[in-house]
């Protein structure tokens, strides 16, 4: 018997989730569950984090989490749980199946079959914004080695073991060079550990329209934390609704379950919520967990379900659907249908379990790292950019003054009147006569620009790694 933790959630959570627990015990899961409260009751009694001590020492005491949609207050600094709770318990893989049941689910795209994989703990959604100046925040986009290599080699495994032929990388080192330059690096050094398996890669931007015209060409994508997040409701949606979309959370000591659509407030209380989406989670919860009879008998009962035309007004259509359910109705559908094999959905055969054990990481030797120079980030109301570059130039002291940029977009020397300006500038410093900048340098700096009353909000330094520049030219240098 295996003990997992249940969340309820917000919305129509409550609802979905007393219909999957209701499938799960018809169809004799080996689980029992304690329950946890999370989300906006939390939320709204003060906890801004919408989680207590209580529900995580659960969650991490029984290692596998069964969780319905929550609902994050808007504004008043709540912090997104579902990326807390990824991060905190280490779930670096999301795995998102995307796959129509056409003719019975209406699609255009019959025939796709795809495995979106997205790296679940850094990017973007690291969450690290500040407001540097009146007209200026930035959002710290963190990329880092072992994030690529964890999901990117679970991306390769997965492939093997489900027998995929083909993963492909979705980024955009186009003009990311650094960060997403680095996780189209691991992923060629990776897929070269994996011949047998086909591989390409694309600019995020036409992957993500071929992926929303011609489907069928792709079978495993990874990428990072922010595109996985957009294209994985796009390829949920077009497969005929995204209500029918499950997701896993995997870490290497916990994993977390759930669908991938919101709390959908507005239909909450109805009895018309589809319940799929967190019912094809649990599936995959229980192929985790090691009861791969439960998981076929409750997805061939569904497909079932789905192919007799017993439909949730979200996938309803005339004409192909039977009958027009509510969420309780389904629900005990599936439960009369357990048992049974659907004859056009292909029957679900579980070999295996969804956890893949992979190596931990080990870090590399570490590259020689010198220092060239550093970025002062400015705050100046000014409109003339030779007015604050005569300013600047006389802080130089054995680091010199070669570029500043705009909102990344060089604008001295040689800049154009045209390019519009905001209060927020970036003033490289680099050392032209020396190997690398002496230590004393850059604090000498800041202080001479105090004592000039430059207002500088920020610094990065400048580094090659082996040689090789570890910072991103301006635009238009």
């Amino acid at each position: 018997m295996q003990k997992i933790t249940v969340a309820k959630g917000d919305g129509i959570g409550p609802e979905i989730m007393e219909a999957t627990l209701r499938i799960l015990e018809a169809a004799n899961a080996r689980i029992e569950w304690e329950e946890i409260e999370i989300g906006q009751q939390l939320y709204l009694s003060g906890n801004t984090s919408g989680i207590d001590k209580k529900a995580w020492d659960k969650i991490i005491g029984n290692r596998v989490f069964l969780k319905a949609p929550i609902t994050t207050p808007q504004g008043g600094g709540y912090k997104s749980l579902n990326v807390t709770m990824r991060k905190t318990l280490g779930l670096y893989a999301n795995v998102r199946p995307c796959k129509s049941f056409h003719p019975f689910v209406a699609t255009k795209h019959p025939e796709m079959d795809v495995i979106i994989i997205r790296e679940n703990e850094e990017d973007l959604y690291a969450g690290i914004e500040h407001q540097q100046t009146a007209e200026v925040v930035q959002c710290l986009k963190l990329i880092s080695r072992p994030g690529c290599e964890k999901i990117i080699r679970y991306a390769f495994e997965y492939a093997k073991l489900y027998k995929r032929k083909k993963v492909s990388c979705f980024v955009k080192d186009n003009i990311m060079k650094l960060t997403d330059g680095l996780f189209h690096q691991v992923f060629k050094e990776i897929a070269a550990e994996y011949p047998d398996i086909e591989t390409d890669n694309w600019i995020i931007d036409i992957g993500a329209a071929r992926l929303a015209d011609t489907p069928e060409i792709f079978d495993v994508i990874v990428t990072s934390n922010l595109y996985g997040d957009v294209i994985s409701d796009i390829a949920a949606q077009i497969t005929g609704s995204v209500g029918l979309a499950g997701s896993a959370n995997v870490g290497e000591k916990c994993a977390m379950f759930e669908a991938i659509h919101g709390s959908a407030p507005t239909i909450a209380g109805q009895n018309v919520a589809n319940p799929s989406g967190l019912l094809r989670a649990a599936v995959m919860m229980l192929n985790h967990i090691g009861q791969q009879d439960i998981a076929e008998k409750v997805k061939n009962a569904w497909s079932c379900t789905i192919e007799e035309g017993i439909h949730t007004a979200d996938i309803y259509k005339e004409g192909v659907s039977k009958q027009l359910v509510g969420t309780k109705e389904f629900a005990q559908a599936i439960i009369d249908r357990l048992g049974r094999q659907p004859s056009i959905i292909p029957a679900a055969d579980y070999e295996t379990e969804v956890q893949l054990l992979l190596p931990s990481y080990t870090r590399k030797q570490p590259a020689k790292k010198v220092l060239k120079g550093v970025d002062v980030f400015v705050d100046w109301r000014g409109m003339k950019v030779k007015e604050l570059a005569t300013s600047l130039q006389k802080l130089n002291n054995g680091i010199e003054l070669t570029m500043i940029t705009n909102r990344g977009v060089k604008v001295w020397p040689d800049g154009f009147e045209e390019t519009f300006c905001t209060d927020h500038w970036r003033c490289r410093y680099e050392i032209l006569e020396e190997e690398q900048v002496p230590k004393n340098y850059i604090p000498d700096l800041l202080s001479r620009a105090i004592e000039a009353d430059i207002d500088v909000i920020k610094t990065e330094n400048l580094y090659e790694f082996d040689g090789v520049k570890g910072f991103s030219l301006g635009q238009g240098q």
